[in-house]
């Protein structure tokens, strides 16, 4: 039982964790792609200036919301996997005695896992999806710059390539997330399905 109890207490404090460097994370993303904007603003009267800052700053703020992409992503799993064997010592303590399934919360209970249940779409509501998002956006709006600044492309083209880029972008970024996330995802749900069929026999 102290075991169980430390191993909850250490699982309790990964959640957390993995909640609190995910919302930094964003933060710093955010903020460096806030910052950027404003600079280039600044420089937009001069087309050198818009061009150099352009492609130095969107660039480089593009390759961080990568890094941050994949770092939330792993932090989801993470505290996915946290909360699941949180959820199995819970299981466990209203296992003791029959009075204290209540306080635990049964598995077909609105308290149960927390109050949050994980599916097979839920990839696409997590920071990192946001963050995607964002990141596509960012990406999409780089390819048309490119293409009216240095190819001196016509505005219409180059916001269709823009946009093109944009979507490929969101789409390959979405397909990772649900490779990484989705199976832990149904592994939970396939885990949650025994133990009821276990109640239940």
């Amino acid at each position: 039982m102290s075991a169980l109890v430390t191993e909850h207490f250490v699982l309790q404090s990964v959640s957390s964790a993995t909640i609190s460097e995910s919302g930094s994370r964003v933060a710093i993303y955010l903020s460096a792609l806030s910052s950027g904007l404003v600079a280039i603003g600044f420089s937009s009267t001069s087309h050198r200036a818009l061009a150099a800052l352009a492609f130095t700053v969107l660039p480089t703020v593009f390759v961080l919301g990568l890094f941050t992409i994949a770092r939330l992503i792993e932090t989801s799993v993470a505290n996915i996997v946290s909360q699941r064997r949180m959820e199995l010592i819970s299981d466990y303590y209203a296992s003791l005695t029959p009075i204290g399934a209540p306080y635990f919360g049964s598995a077909d209970s609105a308290a149960a896992h927390h109050g949050v249940r994980y599916g097979r779409w839920s990839f696409l509501f997590t920071m990192a999806s946001m963050v995607i998002v964002v990141n596509s956006v960012l990406g999409g709006a780089t390819a048309a710059l490119v293409g009216v600044l240095a190819i001196n492309a016509s505005v219409p083209a180059s916001t269709v390539a823009g946009i093109v880029v944009g979507l490929v972008l969101l789409g390959l970024s979405l397909l990772y997330q649900h490779r990484r996330v989705t199976p832990v995802v149904l592994s939970s749900l396939l885990l949650d399905r025994g133990h009821e069929d276990a109640e239940l026999t």
